[in-house]
C-alpha cells in the first residue's frame, strides 16, 4: 500500500471496535446512527489536537491559578451533504459552540464526478479551523471539490475527517490538496467498478437515514 504522510489512521481499540459494528450488514439504522456519532466524537479528539491555547486566569474553590483555553475564534465543521451530517452530529457534541457549513454534492453515477447542488459557509473561515467531515473517502472527487471551495472561500487552516478511505481515493486527494491533514479510521482494500469501498460498509447515506 502506498504511503500517505499526511493521513492519520486511527486504530485506537473503542474506534476499531465501533467501526466493526458499523460495517456489519445485520446493523440498524438507529445502531448505524449511534455508532457513527460514538465515533466521530472520538475522532473528533485527534482532529482538534493541534488547536491553539491561551493562558487565563481563573479561581478554583481553593486558590487562584493560570490555567488554558483555547485561543481565539475556534472551530468550523463542513459537513459534505448529506452523508456527513452524521458526523457532523457526534462533533458538534464536542464543541456545540462551533460554526457549522454545508456542502451539498451529489456523485454522477456515470462519470463518478461530483456535482454541486447547495453550498453554505460562514463569513470568517480565514479565522477558523475548518474541519470538513464526510463519511466515505471514495473516488475523493467530492472531498477535493469541498476543500477547494473552502480554500476559495478564505480557508486557511484545513482537515479532512472520514471513517473510510482506500488508497484511490487518498491519492487523488492528497495530489490536490498536499497541505490538509486526513484522518480517517480505516484504509480499505480498493475501489469497485461502481466507486464503491471495498469490503466498506455499503453506502453511508442510505445507512444513516434508512433510505434503502
Amino acid at each position: 500500500m502506498a504511503s500517505f504522510p499526511n493521513v492519520v489512521v486511527l486504530d485506537h481499540p473503542l474506534v476499531q471496535h465501533k467501526l466493526t459494528r458499523l460495517r456489519q450488514v445485520t446493523t440498524s439504522t438507529a445502531g448505524f446512527r449511534r455508532l457513527t456519532r460514538e465515533i466521530s466524537l472520538l475522532m473528533a479528539y485527534e482532529a482538534t489536537r493541534d488547536l491553539k491555547l491561551e493562558p487565563v486566569e481563573i479561581e478554583t474553590p481553593l486558590e487562584p491559578m493560570t490555567a488554558t483555553m483555547l485561543s481565539g475564534k475556534k472551530l468550523c465543521f463542513v459537513s459534505i451533504l448529506r452523508a456527513g451530517n452524521g458526523i457532523l452530529d457526534g462533533m458538534l457534541d464536542l464543541v456545540p459552540a462551533a460554526r457549522v457549513g454545508h456542502i451539498g454534492l451529489y456523485r454522477d453515477p456515470d462519470t463518478l464526478e461530483p456535482v454541486e447542488y447547495y453550498i453554505k459557509l460562514p463569513d470568517d473561515l480565514s479565522e477558523r479551523f475548518c474541519i470538513v467531515v464526510d463519511p466515505m473517502l471514495a473516488t475523493g472527487h467530492s472531498a477535493v471539490v469541498a476543500v477547494t471551495k473552502l480554500k476559495q472561500a478564505g480557508a486557511k487552516q484545513i482537515a479532512f475527517v472520514c471513517l473510510l478511505s482506500v488508497p484511490e481515493g487518498l491519492a487523488t486527494f492528497t495530489e490536490a490538496h498536499p497541505d490538509v491533514k486526513v484522518i480517517t479510521a480505516a484504509i480499505d482494500r480498493e475501489l469497485d467498478e461502481h466507486g464503491y469501498i471495498r469490503p466498506g460498509l455499503g453506502d453511508a447515506g442510505d445507512r444513516l437515514f434508512g433510505t434503502k
